[in-house]
């Protein structure tokens, strides 16, 4: 079946529901706690809500999944919504037993496990720093994207108050994956889903099994990877911005442009420009050349 085609479309919306992910949640399975919402404005600011209020009753890894998010979160306060039942929007609590200053992998831990995802779908996903995935799809090039194409927004926040916990810091990790949304009912030029990208499947029960599936086995790598090498490696293997020619816009300080060669220790970005290397915490990173 096409995954464009009407009737792929219309299977792919039914409404997400617990019994339809019963299997990944419970005592052995993958998932410690799940709570599925017909609808919420948007599923990080609820999980960090609750996980805040009742830490005790949101252990790791527990997940909050909207079938339509109303007003989902990204990066420097941007906001965004999908059709119903058009996209896999899920909220992640991870615990993850490393320290402080490795908590700057999260969203690329998270990245990592959602490109595998969507290579399982049949997707050629990268991970685009800090927090896209996105695949080489356009026909002609986009402004500061390129021929890339977003299909996936990252967003990880640290529970207010957690890190001072004796447990450690919990991190509520947000993905939105466009799945069956056509080329009109994307926001932006340069966002795609996976009914445009040609997926074998537009089914986002089988996605969500398939993202815990990867997630479980990414934070595992990341916890018992003390070093990081693994990680780093992992990581920098899926990650499509190394190479790329780019303008990182920093939060209160000047662009960073240059050839983008690597990811550093904490996971920064390592850009190599005229007056020598930075190493670029957080930004907006804009594709010169690709």
């Amino acid at each position: 079946m096409n995954p464009e085609s009407p009737s792929a479309v219309a299977a792919s919306r039914v409404p997400l529901t617990a019994d339809a992910l019963a299997g990944i949640v419970g005592v052995g399975r993958q998932l410690r706690r799940l709570e599925v919402v017909a609808a919420s404005p948007s599923t990080n600011t609820a999980l960090l809500a609750a996980a805040s209020r009742e830490p005790e009753e949101w252990p790791a890894l527990a997940a909050m999944v909207a079938d339509h998010q109303t007003a989902g979160r990204g990066r420097a306060g941007r906001s965004w919504a999908t059709p119903q039942g058009a996209a896999l929007t899920v909220s992640f609590l991870l615990r993850p037993a490393v320290t402080a200053d490795a908590l700057g992998w999260a969203p690329l831990v998270v990245g990592l496990a959602t490109v595998r995802a969507l290579r399982d779908a049949g997707v050629g996903a990268y991970l685009k720093w800090p927090n896209d995935v996105v695949v080489e799809a356009g026909a002609k090039a986009i402004p500061g994207w390129g021929r890339w194409r977003k299909v996936v927004g990252i967003l990880c926040e640290v529970v207010p108050g957690s890190a001072q916990a004796d447990a450690g810091a919990a991190v509520v990790a947000g993905i939105g994956i466009n799945v069956s949304q056509s080329a009109a009912e994307l926001p932006v030029p340069h966002a795609a889903s996976l009914a445009t990208l040609g997926a074998a499947s537009l089914d986002r029960v089988a996605l969500m099994r398939s993202l815990t599936a990867h997630l479980t086995d990414a934070l595992a790598m990341w916890e018992l990877d003390a070093e990081l090498p693994r990680v780093h490696g992992a990581v920098e293997s899926v990650c499509a911005s190394i190479g790329w020619d780019v303008s990182v816009e920093q939060p209160g300080g000047a662009a960073v442009t240059g050839r983008v060669t690597g990811l550093s220790r904490a996971g920064a970005l390592l850009v190599a420009g005229r007056d020598g290397v930075h190493e670029v915490l957080a930004g907006d990173l804009h594709v010169r050349r690709a």
